[in-house]
This record gives C-alpha cells, sequence and structure tokens, in this order.
C-alpha cells in the first residue's frame, strides 16, 4: 500500500530537527510550498511511528564522523539480490549515493526539505526491507496494510530499527529479522553465494534458478516457524519431519492431488486417535454398498470407503476386484471415514484447520513406494504412522502411554490421546531446498511456482516454467 506522505507529516519532522542552520520554520514552510514533490511510501503509519519514538530527529543524514549506519543501511539495500528480493521495492532512483554523500560532506548545499525526504525515505526503504525479510513480500495472512497499522503482536519493523539504531551490531540486528529455521538458513546462504560471491565469475548460476530460491524463501518467511519443535509437512517433496532440538525424523507423505490440493496452513496437533473409522454394518455393505459399486467401480473411493477382507488385510478395487468380493461378500468388509480421505488407516494425528484436514496412516502402504505421490484428496498421508505417534506421545512426556497406543491401533480400537503439550504443524509449498550445499528441485504438482514468480519480479523473462 502506497500514499503521499501528509507534508505536515514532513514538515513536523524537520522543524523538529536538532540542527544550527539558519533557516527558520517559516523558511523552511515556504520552500516546501513552493516545491512539487510528492513523497510515496510503502509504511507511512510505521514511519510516523519510527520517528515519534526517535523524537524527530534525523535517523541518517548526520555529521561524516556519525553515519556509519546510514552507510550500512545504503548497503544493504544494494544487497537485497542476495536475500531473494527487488531493488525496486525500495526507493532505488531517489536513495542515490551521490546526493547522500552531499548532504552528509557539505550538508549546507542542501535544503532542509531535501534532507528530510532522503531520511524519510532511507527509513521507509529500511522498514519494508525488513517487513519483507520477517513477513514476506506477499504473504497471504499478513498484508502490507494490516502491518502498517500496528496491530500485530509480536514484531514491529519500526521498533527493531530502533533498537538497531541504538544497539552495536547494526547490520546483524537487521537481518536477525530473517526466519532462524534451517531450510531457510540453507536457502539464504546460497542465495549470498550465487548473487554475491559467484557473481560474474566462472560459477555464476542462471537467473532462472535463483529465482527458484527466490519464491520459496518467500514461502518460508509466510511459514513464520518459530522454536525447534515442530511438524513440518512438505507437499513437493512428499515429506512429513518431525523436528526436535537436536534430531529430525523423516517420514514418506502422501499429499493432495491436483484437483484436490493439500493447503498451505500453520496449526498444531492436540491429539492422536486410534481407530477412526467407522465399520460398516455387514448387511449395509452386502445389500446397499456392493450394488452401487458394481454399477460404478468409483463408488467407495468417492464415497471413502476401504475394504478389506476377513483377516484385516486391505484390499486394492477394481472392476475385477468388485465382481470377486460380490461372490463372496461375506470374506469381506468396509470401513468409512468422515475426513477428506478414503480411509485414515489405525491412526489420526488431528489438528484444527478451516478444510477439514487431517494427518494420518494409510492401510496402503505400497503407495508410498511410489515416486509421485499426490494421490489423496487433501489429507495428508504418513508413512509409519506408528512410530510418529510414539515420538509425539515421548516428546509430551507420556512414554507410560504407549503400550495402551499400540494395543488400541492393534485391536483398531477408538481411543484418543491427548497431547499436554500441542505440537505445531506447518504445511508447506516447497519446490526447493538445499541438501549438501546444493540446490534439490522438486516437481510443481500445483503449478503455482509460475504465478509467484510473476508477483515477484512481474513477468520479465527467464520465466521458471521455461527452464525448470
Amino acid at each position: 500500500m502506497k500514499i503521499l506522505v501528509n507534508l505536515v507529516f514532513l514538515l513536523g519532522a524537520v522543524s523538529a530537527v536538532k540542527c544550527q542552520e539558519a533557516k527558520s520554520q517559516q523558511a523552511i514552510l515556504a520552500e516546501m510550498k513552493k516545491s512539487t514533490f510528492g513523497i510515496e511510501l510503502c509504511y507511512p503509519n510505521s514511519v510516523k511511528r519510527f520517528y515519534k519514538a526517535n523524537g524527530f530527529n534525523y535517523a541518517w543524514i548526520k555529521p561524516k564522523d556519525k553515519a556509519g549506519q546510514t552507510w550500512t543501511g545504503m548497503l544493504l539495500l544494494d544487497c537485497v539480490l542476495q536475500f531473494g528480493l527487488n531493488h525496486n521495492d525500495y526507493h532505488p532512483e531517489k536513495l542515490s549515493y551521490d546526493s547522500l554523500r552531499t548532504m552528509i560532506n557539505e550538508p549546507e548545499k542542501v535544503s532542509e526539505v531535501a534532507k528530510a525526504q532522503y531520511d524519510l525515505l532511507l527509513t521507509d526503504a529500511l522498514i519494508t526491507f525488513m517487513n519483507h525479510l520477517h513477513y514476506g513480500k506477499l504473504n497471504p495472512e499478513v498484508s502490507s496494510a494490516k502491518i502498517d497499522g500496528g496491530g500485530l503482536k509480536g514484531f514491529s519493523a519500526e521498533s527493531e530499527l530502533i533498537g538497531a539504531l541504538k544497539g552495536k551490531d547494526f547490520m546483524l540486528t537487521l537481518l536477525s529479522v530473517q526466519p532462524k529455521t534451517k531450510e531457510y538458513e540453507q536457502l539464504q546462504s546460497y542465495m549470498r553465494l550465487i548473487k554475491g560471491q559467484y557473481v560474474d565469475d566462472c560459477y555464476e548460476v542462471p537467473e532462472t534458478e535463483a529465482r527458484k530460491i527466490a519464491i520459496n524463501m518467500e514461502r518460508l518467511r509466510w511459514a513464520n516457524i518459530n522454536g525447534f519443535n515442530y511438524i513440518h509437512i512438505n507437499i513437493p517433496s512428499y515429506s512429513v519431519k518431525l523436528h526436535e532440538k537436536d534430531t529430525t525424523y523423516d517420514f514418506k507423505a502422501i499429499v493432495g492431488k491436483a484437483e484436490t490440493q493439500t493447503p498451505v496452513l500453520s496449526s498444531s496437533v492436540t491429539q492422536i486417535t486410534t481407530g477412526p473409522d467407522r465399520k460398516v454394518p455387514q448387511h449395509v455393505f452386502t445389500q446397499t454398498l456392493l450394488p452401487q459399486a458394481i454399477k460404478n467401480s468409483d463408488f467407495f473411493e468417492h464415497n471413502h470407503y476401504e475394504i478389506y477382507d476377513i483377516k484385516g488385510k486391505h484390499i486394492a478395487i477394481n472392476s475385477y476386484r468388485i465382481r470377486q468380493i460380490n461372490s463372496n461378500p461375506a470374506h469381506y468388509f468396509a470401513r468409512q471415514s468422515n475426513a477428506c480421505d478414503n480411509s485414515l488407516g489405525a491412526l489420526v494425528f488431528q489438528f484444527s484447520n478451516k478444510f477439514n484436514i487431517y494427518l494420518h496412516d494409510s492401510p496402503n502402504q505400497a503407495l508410498f513406494e511410489r515416486d509421485l505421490r499426490a494421490l489423496s484428496h487433501g489429507c495428508i498421508r504418513v508413512q509409519q504412522a506408528e512410530r510418529l505417534a510414539e515420538l509425539l506421545l515421548k516428546y509430551d512426556g507420556s512414554e507410560s502411554k504407549i503400550p495402551l497406543m499400540q494395543k488400541s491401533v492393534n485391536a483398531y480400537q477408538k481411543r484418543n490421546f491427548i497431547l499436554r503439550n500441542p505440537v505445531p504443524v506447518k504445511i508447506t509449498y516447497l519446490t526447493c531446498e538445499i541438501q549438501e550445499g546444493l540446490p534439490v528441485f522438486y516437481k510443481d504438482i500445483y503449478h503455482l511456482d509460475e504465478t509467484l514468480e510473476n508477483q515477484l519480479y512481474g513477468m520479465s523473462e527467464p520465466s521458471l516454467a521455461d527452464n525448470l
């Protein structure tokens, strides 16, 4: 959101400056009225709060011996490509080095209006840079208007900037607002190499790869992952990872088809439920379900039914198998889930969300051996679900409940295990990650990369879709 800054506010910033200039407030106002310039800020209210906290003093236009932080701020804005960001978002045409050198080295040659204008623009650029590092530029849940309104809890770019000015390491403080997850730090380090150290040498990386890194850094900023203990489900890599402070446990996953996509979201696993499906009464299975399945072989799948033999073995369904079952239905039974998937298996990990999806077990373990596993109706199926449940109970300090959970699974008995400490779960859509120092790219199964690239960079070429 960009709006014209009120000139009264600009005057307030100027008139409150403690300077030795001979011009009076009235003279400055007269000069401003004669001027035709207009300043557009990305975060005008945040800028106002910053200057109020800063006593309406200049933050950057200072004597030569006190301008170190000013030059550091300009350097950071010069290096935004190393963070997967775009120079055009930070007033590049108005924040020139030549103008700044004159203001600092020969201040008498520059009007107070021009100094105030430059100071405001540099403040806005750094606040914008910090918000983009922390929240991302295109965060679907946190708009720039919401950020600028000042009602968000936890993070305030203008407050962090004030703290950085007072701190010992200005650059470190500004960059500390980025996500602190391993996935993000690895992408950021690689981006720093390809947009810094490797530029213009024999290791130069194609722009398409740089953009791929950038859009996934943006997505990780949206994820707002904090702390060490959480479940990370990544859709394109078909993976579930349980992160603990010193260990990461990896599990294979099945995710939603392109037509029934698994959503990106944040929540917390609050309970584990064993035996979550209902067994269909045998007479209903024989007299109602089978006749409909004979007419339409997709009937079971579309209505969330899974079929088992009398020994509890899962049966993969097709038209031939349905006719076999119909010839001897007493040797088979059906289970139905009320969730987005055909069967929740023996375990479901429940977390609140508006999409009514779950993380759960699967009776068809053979599907986990496929390379491409976008197969569900939106829910996430996890391999070795019982192992994941054991780890969550152990982390929750409920190891004593593990034998009961295992018994309930084996008996397919419905029982809820409430977690005293809910475990955060983050579902992301990351098409790239760093492994052993090099990028690994995943298939863009929902075709979302090109749209995000265009939003971040415009329609300029080259495009990810053309090269990756």
